[in-house]
């Protein structure tokens, strides 16, 4: 039932990519941290070769994946079958965090949609690549995608947008460092204010 694989073949990435929906699991170094599962949707993810991907990073209400990201690097993806024939794949592997005007961001920005709302790119290398039979999935029909998120990020503006981040995605609910960019560096003088 459950098999490895020594990377990402060609038929898996395409079938990766017209997944819609899925899933990215990231925990902090601490015992007593939070471990985060965030569910990704939209024209997200790219599978960039054999043992790499990435998936741009809309801004949303937190920033776990990214603070935990550059508290240690470590990541899953979980992709699941909901129509078709049932199956789950897993991508283990070590995570990174391009934020916008890095050449990695600018690198891979193009092969994106264009949204709004895009913070960050995060890219992995995946170190094991593994399947398990789905059978406990459900069969549910797409019906269409949601342009929400878009349309918020779109009507906040640029200036908006890095407000938003300043006050929700700078640090974990744990505390950890999250998003730099669109983020005012703190002085001194702020501690005072």
């Amino acid at each position: 039932m459950a098999k490895t694989y020594d990377s990402i073949s060609p038929d898996l990435a395409r079938w990766l990519e017209q997944q819609h929906v899925f899933f990215v699991a990231t925990a902090p170094l601490t015992a007593d941290g939070h471990v985060n599962c965030s569910p990704k949707g939209m024209d997200a993810f790219r599978v960039l070769g054999p043992h790499d991907v990435a998936y741009v990073d809309l801004t949303g209400s937190g920033a776990e994946t990214i603070a935990h990201l550059k508290d240690n690097g470590r990541i899953v993806f979980m992709f699941c079958a909901f129509d078709g024939a049932p199956k789950i794949v897993r991508l283990h592997g070590t995570g990174r965090v391009a934020e916008p005007g890095s050449p990695a961001f600018d690198e891979l920005r193009s092969r994106f949609p264009n949204y709004a709302g895009a913070r960050t790119i995060i890219t992995a290398a995946i170190s094991r690549v593994s399947d398990s039979c789905g059978f406990g999935v459900p069969k549910l029909d797409y019906v269409e995608g949601r342009d929400t998120l878009e349309r918020w990020a779109e009507k906040k503006g640029p200036e908006a947008l890095d407000q938003y981040r300043l006050e929700k995605n700078a640090l974990s609910i744990d505390g950890l460092p999250a998003l730099t960019h669109g983020v005012r560096a703190r002085s001194a003088e702020d501690e005072f204010m």
